[in-house]
């Protein structure tokens, strides 16, 4: 395969060469982002919000030069993100969006609205063949994604407990997954419950299809027999008492990863947008953030998120280990810093398995932009 353009410009500003949003137009046009024909088109932009509490997340601004650049073109933007599966500020659509709202994304900041793809309780999806998938037969795709007409990726990179590292794949895949994809992703098994938290209200028994929640002593369990794993009871309990497994390997969480990213992105338009700064550690769905592990490197842009995240993770490892963070502190072996980091996780599994069943390649020419 052909190497993959992947176009990059650093964190240096002058009165010559403008702002960092400056740089930030220069580098999508540059890589060619203008080629798509937008005209009258539903284009959504994948960005991750920030849990509150974290500060590490990408500020709106960076959204708003890829919203207006939409606009120019013709299109019709929308910031979204789909709920989380864990409990959080972002578990259903009302705290999402308020969530969205504290971290200061709105219309006004960006220039475009936002759209909670997964609706109201993360169970407004859409069913997406994977082809060639090995893990995933169907992907459940929040809605507004899968009926935008293009598709672009807005991702802060940084570390990542379970997948080595969150670049554009992670954003795409288990970003774009509803409660019951993220859950597919996450667990080989079903939810269950934490009977000290159940409170009987029976809300999981009116929203299940399958009858699978069960009642003793008026405290919920399910049975896993009947469960076909949809999450639907995890959106409705008032008090998270239905809880997801997390039993996948991390390597098998990966592929799962790349097999959902190529449902959201084949046969559309795409264009990708990576920003490695504030490099934390951990995802940002942590409700804080720790330390950057490494100084900000800069922006970068591909039609190829493959070749995206290859660049953004040589990039990050080749930077010198900042003084007092986690990264230095850990007992760090070759020149992998995510794996320094977290080392039970691998992020090139889900590299070689983008590879392997078609998004794109990890062999790239970086191109500089001024």
């Amino acid at each position: 395969m052909e190497k993959a353009k992947v176009y990059y410009t650093n964190m240096r500003t002058d009165f010559s060469s403008g702002s960092l949003l400056d740089k930030l137009q220069r580098l999508i046009k540059k890589a060619g982002m203008g080629n798509i024909d937008f005209e009258g088109k539903y284009t959504a932009i994948k960005i991750h919000f920030g849990e509150p509490g974290n500060l590490a997340f990408l500020r709106p601004n960076y959204a708003k030069v890829v919203a207006d650049m939409v606009k120019e073109l013709g299109g019709k933007p929308f910031l979204t993100d789909c709920n989380t599966l864990y409990v959080g500020g972002r578990k259903n659509a009302l705290d999402h969006l308020e969530s969205a709202y504290v971290n200061g994304f709105s219309p006004f900041s960006t220039g475009c609205h936002i759209l909670i793809a997964d609706g109201l309780k993360g169970t407004d999806e859409e069913y997406v063949p994977v082809r060639g998938g090995e893990y995933v037969k169907e992907a459940k795709i929040g809605r507004a994604v899968m009926d935008a007409d293009i598709f672009i990726s807005l991702s802060h990179f940084k570390g990542h407990e379970a997948t080595g590292f969150g670049g554009a794949l992670k954003n795409i895949g288990m970003g774009c997954g509803s409660r019951a994809g993220k859950m597919e992703m996450h667990s080989a098994g079903k939810p269950h419950i934490d009977q000290d938290l159940c409170i009987g209200c029976h809300r999981c028994e009116k929203i299940c299809a399958h009858q699978a929640p069960v009642f003793t002593n008026n405290k919920a369990s399910i049975d896993h027999h009947k469960c076909v794993g949809c999450g639907r009871c995890i959106g409705v309990c008032p008090k998270d008492a239905v809880l997801a497994a997390s039993d996948e390997s991390n390597d098998v969480l990966n592929c799962k990863i790349a097999e959902y990213s190529k449902a959201v992105i084949d046969g559309r338009p795409h264009f990708h947008i990576s920003l490695v700064i504030d490099v934390s550690p951990y995802c940002d769905c942590h409700g804080e953030n720790d330390a950057a592990i490494v100084p900000d490197v800069g922006f970068f842009a591909s039609f190829d998120p493959v070749a995206l995240d290859t660049a953004c993770a040589d990039a990050v490892n080749r930077q010198p280990i900042i003084e007092g963070t986690l990264l230095a502190e850990s007992d760090h072996q070759g020149h992998d810093h995510f794996g320094a980091v977290s080392p039970t996780t691998n992020w090139r599994s889900c590299i070689e398995h983008a590879k392997k069943i078609g998004i794109g390649t990890d062999e790239y020419e970086l191109i500089e932009v001024k």
